[in-house]
């Protein structure tokens, strides 16, 4: 088939032809981009965290009363909570991973450091955390009982042994070495010798930079008259053994005030609902352009047959096949989406600069976007014109000699 008479019936709609085109570039651009931030927060929200989730929950303790004593009822507590049927294991922890609260500080491997080797979380447990948690030492020991000190609140923590993430021992000791060494917690002595490295345990912060860097300090530490614990409960019965522990804690001590059972997963969904959202967003966007687009393409094909119905009669008068009716559209509506795809794939990667210098966290958009986006959005051209070009196709002969 001749382009060039396609081409001359095209500029004489110019105002309709460009703007279908520049339809087609921006959707293009905004799908591809929108598609690519979808990809990165699913993989953002899809990182382990290293511990088990769905088993695992947390909560807090109150106390109330002059004879209130935080550090005993914790330690009565623990042993509670050890005992009670279906309880595989407990653990005190001002924080869990995801949880949006914490502590953090610097790692040195020099006293008084400018600037700190690797931001680490600090969460503040016992002996039976590493069970708890059900994370995986890969190097070295668990805390022994000796090493968890009681500690107050506020106090400057200087633990002789800590235990660390592999990802945070790569950070410090990239030669493999980090087992037995000895870091600063902050700036000042004494040191802090690291005995044990377990694979992975993500800080409480979702959005963090730093977030496999992490390490367990030994202590029993109250804030005030509030305490936190970590419990894992047998497989399959974490919702029967959050009822028993409540139950139980309350009977045991009942001048304190047992806080929400929130378990990990319930954690999760909290600390990336913002991901959630943004997905949502983008996902709705991305089906009302391409929706639009292809209904503009749509009435933009409808309103050219309904203008061309004689010459179209005219040209089945003269031999055209329904056949040939058809790929004259098709074509048509191939020559429009192409240029508009063009100028689309300048757009795409425009628009990927900008988001990448204005955007933290944001990566370039990959080469491969844009083609599967061509090919999509050829397909969904071609099959949006298909019903007009279709309706053109059937046109009976006998039209051309009609009188307007």
């Amino acid at each position: 088939m001749e382009i060039r008479p396609i081409l001359s019936a095209l500029m004489r709609s110019k105002v309709a032809m460009v703007l279908i085109g520049l339809q087609i570039a921006l959707t293009l651009a905004i799908v591809c981009n929108s598609l690519f931030i979808i990809k990165q927060r699913f993989e953002h929200m899809q990182r382990p965290s290293g511990i088990n989730e769905a088993d695992t929950f947390w909560f807090g303790s109150s106390g109330f009363g002059r004879g209130y004593d935080a550090r005993a009822t914790q330690l009565a507590d623990l042993q509670l909570l050890r005992r009670l049927p279906g309880v595989v294991d407990a653990s005190p922890a001002w924080s869990v991973p995801l949880s949006d609260g914490g502590w953090s500080t610097g790692m040195n491997l020099q006293p008084k450091q400018k600037t700190s080797t690797a931001d680490t979380a600090l969460y503040i447990v016992d002996d039976h955390a590493v069970n708890t948690f059900d994370t995986h030492l890969v190097a070295g020991r668990n805390f022994k009982p000796e090493e968890v000190v009681n500690a107050t609140f506020g106090d400057s923590l200087h633990p002789a042994a800590i235990i660390v993430t592999k990802a945070l021992a790569d950070k410090m000791f990239p030669d493999g070495s980090a087992l037995g060494k000895q870091v600063y917690l902050a700036e000042d002595p004494p040191t802090s010798t690291i005995v044990g490295i377990i694979d992975r345990m993500q800080q409480p912060w979702a959005t963090s930079e730093s977030i496999e860097y992490t390490t367990l300090v030994p202590a029993h530490m109250p804030y005030g008259n509030f305490t936190r614990y970590v419990v894992r409960a047998e497989p399959g019965r974490r919702d029967e053994v959050m009822k028993l522990v409540e139950q139980k804690l309350v009977e045991s001590n009942p001048s304190r005030i047992i806080g929400k059972m929130r378990t990990i997963e319930q954690t999760r969904n909290e600390a990336y609902s913002s991901d959630r959202a943004m997905m949502i967003i983008l996902g709705t966007v991305i089906f009302l352009l391409l929706a639009i687009t292809a209904l503009g393409i749509v009435g933009m094909a409808s309103f050219w047959v309904a203008q061309r119905t004689k010459q179209i009669g005219t040209r089945r008068a003269l031999g055209a096949t329904k056949f040939d009716i058809l790929r004259y559209f098709l074509t048509e509506n191939f020559l429009i989406t192409s240029a508009g795809l063009l100028v689309g794939g300048l757009l795409t990667y425009a628009l990927s600069l900008w988001l990448l210098t204005h955007t933290d966290g944001a990566k370039l958009l990959p080469w491969y976007y844009v083609p599967v986006g061509f090919l999509c959005l050829w397909l969904l051209g071609q099959l949006a014109v298909l019903g007009p070009a279709t309706r053109a196709s059937r046109v009976p002969p006998a039209v051309a000699t009609r009188s307007v």
